[in-house]
């Protein structure tokens, strides 16, 4: 297939980002079979798997695959730019999904643009968007936080801005992390928080769990297999918590011990209100 019939008509190099499937074969889409196809160079997270999905497209791989990984991202965007400059037209897949997302792809997408080279996407599947439609939770606005951090206090800190965020949250998760994760989100955000939980997506033995935090957990399997996409209600709106309730609240737990500081993390967590709201109530009713 040619460019012009590919409906793009750039006579330069450029650079295509294809989605490919979460999980089921079935969902590569025949644009993205064009531009794998049509490519110059195939630009892949794991070659292997990138030659398996051309294998199942019935495309040859031939010499084209190029190795486009977290680690090494940065040095091939430098290569691979100067194919694109040389009017190559790259085509760059991620194991699953849309790269960039949870994926690399956001560096070399960078390079290109700083470059002057022209980037364009093939859209597709996403578990990110899939979990979310499904969740039987609010998608009209949503926030999407990846995986969380791996270190303490980064990891604390973000889960206290989840538990804050008035928007639908979704999260993605590894199996061997899902059940600490799902605890952390309770204790975080609240155990009636509402919940939907996601394994395998596309998949023959998909899952979709949906209920609150406080029963998460225990609908998730000690040894669970699979990729996991967590969908995680936003608090309710703030204006919704009248001041006396606030007050009281927080007057409970300054009586019950609690530093000014900490008052206002536990009521704004309970209550899902903002921390400096609940803190500028704190500061006054220990003052009078």
């Amino acid at each position: 297939m040619n460019r012009r019939a590919s409906g793009v008509g750039h006579e330069h190099g450029r650079l295509t980002l294809v989605a490919t499937p979460i999980g089921n074969l079935g969902d590569l889409s025949p644009r993205a079979v064009d531009a794998l196809r049509e490519a110059d160079v195939i630009a892949a997270e794991d070659t292997r798997r990138a030659r398996a999905l051309l294998s199942h497209a019935g495309i040859p791989a031939g010499r084209r695959l190029r190795s486009v990984r977290a680690a090494n991202e940065a040095a091939a965007a430098e290569v691979l730019v100067a194919k694109m400059g040389d009017g190559a037209h790259v085509a760059y897949v991620t194991d699953a999904g849309m790269p960039g997302i949870s994926d690399p792809g956001e560096q070399l997408v960078r390079a290109c643009v700083d470059a002057g080279i022209h980037v364009d996407a093939v859209p597709g599947p996403s578990a990110l968007v899939t979990a979310l439609v499904v969740s039987g939770l609010p998608t009209g606005r949503f926030v999407f936080e990846g995986f969380l951090p791996r270190k303490a206090a980064a990891r604390r800190r973000r889960l206290d801005e989840v538990a804050h965020e008035s928007r639908t949250v979704v999260l993605f998760e590894s199996p061997r992390r899902v059940r600490k994760t799902l605890a952390e989100l309770a204790t975080a955000c609240g155990a009636d928080r509402r919940v939907a939980v996601a394994r395998e997506l596309t998949k023959a033995f998909e899952e979709v769990w949906r209920g609150t935090l406080d029963d998460a957990l225990a609908a998730v399997a000690e040894e669970p297999r699979g990729e996991f996409v967590i969908v995680v209600a936003g608090t309710p709106d703030s204006d919704e918590v009248d001041d006396r309730v606030l007050a009281d609240a927080v007057e409970r737990a300054l009586a019950d011990g609690f530093s000014v500081r900490d008052a206002a993390t536990e009521v704004a967590r309970s209550l899902g209100v903002p921390r400096r709201r609940a803190y500028e109530v704190a500061i006054t009713r220990r003052r009078s």
